[in-house]
């Protein structure tokens, strides 16, 4: 093994957690836009920016909603950057490593956000009607929303998981298309 895959494998694992932290500041931009109150009356309080009480009430709240997201996610982009980028150590050299496991990457980001859509779908069609064994606020307003949301959030932790599976067998196709 030669220094540059090396140092690509450390690259690519300290670039991970930075797209997991973007994915994270996204997917919450768009679950807070379709629920609010799942981070005024919950994720504010679970991530220490407010003192448990009141609703949080934020000027800008885009803010606070980026931190939350970062914060939720930054950590799945460790274990998925290694993975991919140990896997990412059999192509040939370190330009193709780098190029191939990026591209794993985002594979896992786009499985994760897709089923994360199927969370919110199945959150809304069914979780919101038949109930849930979930803590939810008391003063709720939408709570067919807040569910939809909270499924979302759950179901895209699968996705990550799902999506690193993807991502790994990406890759290694990638090496054996290489190889023929």
């Amino acid at each position: 093994m030669n220094i540059n895959k090396i140092l690509t494998l450390i690259l690519i694992i300290l670039l991970a957690p930075l797209f997991g932290g973007l994915y994270g500041i996204l997917h919450d931009q768009l679950t807070y836009t379709i629920s609010p109150e799942y981070y005024t009356k919950f994720k504010f309080y679970q991530f220490g920016l407010m003192d448990e009480g009141n609703e949080a009430i934020f000027p800008n709240p885009r803010i606070q909603i980026s931190q939350v997201g970062f914060l939720a996610t930054w950590w799945m982009g460790l274990p998925i950057g290694l993975i991919l980028g140990l896997i990412g150590l059999v192509h040939e050299n370190s330009n193709q490593m780098f190029r191939v496991t990026l591209k794993a990457i985002l594979i896992t980001v786009l499985v994760a956000f897709a089923t994360g859509l199927i969370g919110l779908a199945f959150g809304k069609l069914y979780l919101a009607d038949a109930g849930v064994d979930w803590w939810l606020p008391e003063n709720l307003i939408d709570r067919e929303n807040f569910i939809a949301v909270g499924s979302m959030h759950n179901f895209s932790y699968l996705g990550g998981l799902t999506g690193l599976i993807a991502g790994v067998i990406y890759s290694i196709r990638r090496k054996r298309i290489r190889k023929i």
